[in-house]
C-alpha cells in the first residue's frame, strides 16, 4: 500500500477531527473505519419501523455549537444543520408542572422565582465567561491557563459536589431538580466532588449556544465532517477493521480514535511496559441501557411545556437523581432511574412519518449490564406522562453489553470513554505532559478516551493532531 502523511483509525467525530486538522494543514490523510459506516456515537438508522430515523447513540449536541474546532469549520456548507428548539431544556415535577430552561438566561431567572437570583448568580457569570473558559473547558488540563481568574471563579464553585451545591445554593425543590438533572451528565454520583462543573457547564451552555439537534439524524454531523475532509484531499474507507498497526500504510503519524483497551491490541509490545501498565488501570464509568421508540403521536406529558424542549430530564427529586446515579458506580440498577429523554421529532420533521414520533431515552446502568430496564424507564416516563404507553409502536431495546458490541470504543456500555473522575480528568488515560502521545514517537490517542473526555465537540481528535505536527514541526492551520 501506497503510503499518507497521516492515518487515522476510527470515523467518530475525534477521528474525523484529526483528520480534518492533518489535511488542513496540507497533509495526505486516509481514515480507516471498521464498520461499513463512518460516525461511530454520531450515527442515525431506522431502528424501529420503516421511515422512523433513531440516533444510534448521542442525540443532542451542546458541545457542537461551543467546540472552538467545529465552529471554524464551513459544516453548514456540507449539508449540516443544527435545529435549536424554543427550549433547550424541560424538566417534569410530580405536581404536573414543570422547570423549562429558556435560551434567555433573564427569563430562566424569572421562572426560576424564589431562586432565580441565586441562579443568575451561579449560572449567568459562566455564561459570560464562556469565550474564555471555553478553551480551558475542551483541552487538557495540565496547562497554564490563558484567563486564571475566570477559570478561578469556576473553580470555587465547580469542584463542589454537585448534590451539596444544589441543596446550600437553591431554596426550591424545582431549581434544586434542574441542576441535579444536568449534573447527571457527568455519570458520577452526585456526592463526588467536580460534579458541580458538569452542572453549571451544561446549564451555562444552554444559554450561551443552546442544545441543538441534527436536522435528518446525529449521522449528518458525521457525514458533514466527512464531506469537508474529502474536499481537503482526505480519504475515508470503510468496512476496514485494523487488528495491528502492521496492517495500515506507512505514514508519518498515525492518529488512533479507540479506547486505551483497543490502543493495547493495535500496538501491542511497540508500547513500553510501563505505559501498558498505565493504560490498564484506566477505569470505565456505568453503561447506559437505551431505548428508541416509534410513537404514534407527541409524548403527552402532564406539563405540556415539555413539548418546547428537544432534551427532557426525568427522574424528579434532586435525592431522587442522586439515589439514581449513586446506584450504577456501585454496581446496583435504580428501580426510579433518571432518564434522559430526546423528541427531536417535534422540531425536525425529517425524523417520521407525518403526525408521528420518535422518542430517544436512556438511563445509567452498571457498566457491561445486560438487565433489561425497558419496564423501569417506562414507568418512569408514565409517571410524567400519562398515556405514553397507548402510543408506542414499536421500541428498540440497546443494553450497555449491545453497545460494546457494535461500537469496540463503548467498553461496557460507556459512552464518555471512561469515567468523568477528577483524577481522569487530570490523567487521562495517563498522566502525560502530552496526554495524546504514546511511547512510541508517531502514535497518538485522540478518542474521548483523552482530554477533554465524551461529547460531539472532536477536540481529542484535533488537539491529538496539533502535538502531531507541533512533532513533525508543522504549522497547523488557524
Amino acid at each position: 500500500m501506497s503510503g499518507y502523511d497521516a492515518v487515522v483509525v476510527g470515523s467518530g467525530p475525534n477521528g474525523l477531527a484529526a483528520a480534518i486538522t492533518m489535511a488542513r494543514a496540507g497533509l495526505s490523510v486516509l481514515v480507516r473505519e471498521a464498520a461499513e459506516e463512518i460516525g461511530g456515537g454520531t450515527r442515525s438508522a431506522e431502528l424501529t419501523l420503516p421511515g422512523f430515523v433513531h440516533d444510534v447513540c448521542s442525540a443532542v449536541h451542546p458541545m457542537a455549537v461551543a467546540s472552538p474546532f467545529l465552529r471554524t469549520l464551513p459544516l453548514a456548507e456540507h449539508g449540516l444543520e443544527l435545529i435549536h428548539p424554543p427550549a433547550p431544556l424541560a424538566h417534569p415535577l410530580d405536581d404536573g408542572k414543570a422547570v423549562v430552561l429558556d435560551r434567555s438566561l433573564q427569563a430562566a431567572v424569572e421562572s426560576l422565582g424564589e431562586d432565580g437570583d441565586a441562579y443568575g448568580r451561579l449560572i449567568g457569570r459562566t455564561v459570560e465567561d464562556w469565550p474564555l473558559l471555553a478553551p480551558a473547558f475542551l483541552g487538557p488540563i495540565l496547562r497554564v491557563p490563558r484567563h486564571p481568574l475566570a477559570l478561578g471563579r469556576f473553580s470555587l464553585r465547580g469542584l463542589r459536589p454537585s448534590a451539596r451545591l444544589a441543596s446550600s445554593f437553591f431554596a426550591s425543590e424545582r431549581a434544586r431538580a434542574l441542576f441535579a438533572g444536568a449534573a447527571a451528565h457527568s455519570v458520577l454520583p452526585l456526592e463526588q466532588p467536580g460534579t458541580a462543573s458538569f452542572g453549571i457547564v451544561f446549564l451555562a451552555l444552554a444559554h450561551a449556544c443552546g442544545w441543538p439537534v441534527a436536522r435528518g439524524g446525529s449521522q449528518q454531523i458525521a457525514h458533514a465532517l466527512a464531506s469537508y475532509l474529502r474536499s481537503l484531499g482526505g480519504e475515508i474507507e470503510t468496512g476496514a477493521p485494523v487488528a495491528a498497526l502492521e496492517e495500515l500504510p506507512q505514514a508519518r503519524a498515525i492518529l488512533c480514535d479507540v479506547g486505551p483497551s483497543q490502543l493495547l491490541t493495535l500496538a501491542g509490545s511497540r508500547l513500553s511496559a510501563r505505559y501498558r501498565r498505565a493504560l490498564g488501570r484506566f477505569r470505565y464509568g456505568p453503561g447506559v441501557f437505551k431505548l428508541d421508540y416509534a410513537l404514534d403521536g407527541p409524548v403527552p406529558w402532564n406539563a405540556p411545556e415539555c413539548g418546547r424542549a428537544a432534551t427532557v430530564h426525568v427522574g424528579g427529586t434532586l435525592a431522587e437523581i442522586a439515589e439514581s446515579e449513586r446506584a450504577p458506580w456501585h454496581g446496583r440498577h435504580a428501580e426510579r432511574p433518571f432518564v434522559l429523554v430526546a423528541q427531536p421529532s417535534l422540531f425536525d420533521e425529517t425524523r417520521a412519518p407525518e403526525g408521528k414520533h420518535t422518542l430517544w431515552a436512556y438511563c445509567h446502568v452498571p457498566n457491561g449490564s445486560s438487565l433489561d430496564m425497558t419496564e423501569r424507564i417506562e414507568r418512569q416516563i408514565e409517571r410524567f406522562a400519562n398515556g405514553f404507553g397507548d402510543l408506542v409502536l414499536a421500541r428498540t431495546v440497546t443494553t450497555s453489553s449491545d453497545f460494546e458490541h457494535r461500537n469496540a470504543n463503548i467498553v461496557g456500555g460507556d459512552i464518555n470513554g471512561g469515567a468523568a473522575t477528577l483524577r481522569q480528568l487530570i490523567a487521562r488515560p495517563t498522566l502525560r505532559v502530552v496526554p495524546y502521545s504514546t511511547p512510541v514517537r508517531n502514535l497518538y490517542l485522540c478518542s474521548a478516551s483523552t482530554p477533554p473526555g465524551g461529547g460531539v465537540h472532536g477536540m481529542c481528535g484535533h488537539l491529538a493532531a496539533r502535538a502531531a505536527l507541533k512533532r513533525l514541526g508543522i504549522r497547523a492551520a488557524s
